[in-house]
């Protein structure tokens, strides 16, 4: 057990609230071992009829991320506590997505990467105006993990390639409109949320129960903002290689546009590719438990790889934001470098 995560039953739900407020209680491999722990116990105990995912009252949460000066301090070396938070996080988030039972997640505030893998892959998710959605892992040298390969090429049209690989952010009720949540709900009504489900028989229908307590709270959810770049993000983030991605925006011309062949150039170029091509493949995988096989294997590699240790320098360490990445530009990466990533890894392959 952890004291970065309570754990407990509470009237037939079983609650699972994050208290790492120091680190906008960011992942570690305890929490995570925690988590699956419970989940494993709960989903065969007849007295949890449902799972609830909040992050400490009165702080700012929900989820940053996961360690990341961990996981490059790692990577500096054997890599070997990386790869075990690696392996025990991605099985907490095969046990959420086959959890047999409702699972709702209150992403009130900052959900980001490791956060994105804890609610994503529940049945209900709950977005209030205080939700900053993002993946922004491809600005560090990292890659949309945590099952991103699988839910992110599942949003409508483009909008996962475009969130992939350009890190953009959703806020508040956006996060809802593009299916990350299922639900929104103004932040000053959660409160009344959870005295509902405290008061509630869970014990027969709990998804029914769930879903009509959920509909009395929630707000409906109006058109994305992002719509108005719908068309030109279905058309130009389409493409199966950067370089077409890169050249249809281009082609476009709007300001939004090139503003997005910016940040794309920003970002490291490597992961850029690696990230494009985990989207693909996450589409065609069968099953969750064979998208997170893969990237288990890209995150074995990619926490020794140049880009990973350089962005986190320069944006955790140094914090000077200028960093080198190599190869500098996306047409300089080699297509066997990004191929590396997706090899297998024998006997070093994720089980469940």
């Amino acid at each position: 057990m952890t004291e970065d995560v309570s754990i407990r039953v509470e009237g037939g739900v079983g609650r699972i609230t994050l208290t790492r407020p120091s680190a906008l209680h960011a992942l570690n491999t305890p929490m995570c071992a925690a988590i699956l722990k419970a989940l494993t116990e709960w989903a065969d105990d007849d007295a949890v009829n449902l799972v609830l995912i909040d992050h400490q009252e009165g702080t700012r949460g929900f989820c940053a991320g996961g360690d990341i000066r961990m996981l490059a301090e790692s990577g500096a070396g054997d890599a070997s506590e990386a790869r075990e938070f690696f392996a025990t996080e991605y099985r907490m988030n095969v046990a959420l997505d086959e959890f047999p039972k409702p699972v709702l997640a209150i992403m009130d505030g900052v959900t980001m990467g490791g956060g994105v893998g804890l609610s994503v892959h529940g049945s209900h998710r709950v977005a209030t105006e205080r939700t900053l959605f993002a993946m922004p892992e491809t600005g560090i040298g990292l890659f949309p993990d945590v099952g991103g390969g699988w839910f992110l090429p599942r949003l409508a049209g483009e909008l996962g390639t475009w969130l992939a690989l350009t890190g953009d952010r959703l806020k508040g009720v956006d996060v809802a409109a593009a299916r990350v949540a299922t639900h929104f709900l103004p932040s000053e009504l959660v409160p009344n949320l959870m005295k509902q489900i405290a008061s509630a028989d869970f014990s027969v229908g709990a998804a029914e129960m769930l879903n009509e307590i959920l509909r009395t709270l929630t707000h409906s959810i109006p058109v994305g903002g992002f719509e108005e770049h719908r068309a030109v993000i279905d058309k130009c983030f389409a493409f199966d290689t950067a370089e077409e991605i890169v050249e249809a925006l281009e082609a476009d011309g709007s300001d939004w546009a090139l503003a997005q062949v910016k940040t794309l150039r920003s970002k490291s170029p490597e992961t850029i590719k690696v990230a494009l091509r985990q989207l693909r493949e996450g589409r065609r995988c069968k099953t969750f438990r064979e998208n997170m096989q893969m990237e288990y294997r890209i995150g074995w590699r990619k926490v020794q790889s140049h880009d990973f240790q350089e962005g986190v320098r320069a944006v955790i360490v140094d914090k000077d934001n200028a960093p080198a990445w190599s190869p500098a530009t996306i047409e300089d990466v080699p297509a066997e470098m990004v191929d590396k990533y997706f090899a297998p890894l024998g006997e070093d392959e994720l089980t469940f």
